[in-house]
């Protein structure tokens, strides 16, 4: 990917789910919000009585993922919902993830990967019977162990 003076804008992307590796198949889904692509590591400190300087040494250990939200307005398909009840009901079924980022002329310019992305939770659309102008939205928050770049 070249890299180039304007970013790409926030609203040409797509969601990729991997069949899970007991077997299965793919998720088609589209979803018109993404959010929480992010991970942290931590820190210990550490200081040896020998250090010549008074302070003390940040040493990077573990990290940890964000949890992943996608939305969607409900539009009856049920395989997202399918796997959280899988995965609910005690069925071990993690996903590769692909959150691909389009240009302006759709074409696949980068692609993030969460690994063994599972669902965390499901939450339903609001419905209320007044106004009538709103679009009933489904959320799925995922939880991963990593995150990566991927050549595309």
């Amino acid at each position: 990917m070249a890299a180039r003076s304007n970013p790409y804008g926030a609203f040409n992307f797509q969601v990729e789910f991997d069949a899970p590796p007991t077997g299965g198949n793919p998720i088609t889904a589209g979803f018109s919000d993404v959010s929480g692509l992010g991970n942290e590591i931590n820190f210990s400190d550490y200081r040896e009585g020998s250090d010549p300087d008074n302070v003390v040494r940040k040493i990077p250990n573990t990290n940890k993922t964000d949890e992943v939200t996608l939305k969607r307005g409900l539009i009856g398909s049920t395989e997202v919902f399918a796997w959280f009840k899988e995965v609910r009901d005690g069925i071990y079924a993690p996903r590769r993830v692909t959150v691909t980022v389009l240009d302006e002329a759709r074409t696949k310019v980068l692609a993030l990967q969460l690994r063994n992305a599972q669902p965390k939770k499901w939450v339903g659309p609001t419905l209320a019977a007044k106004g009538g102008g709103e679009v009933a939205v489904e959320e799925l928050h995922l939880v991963h162990e990593g995150i990566e770049y991927v050549s595309l």
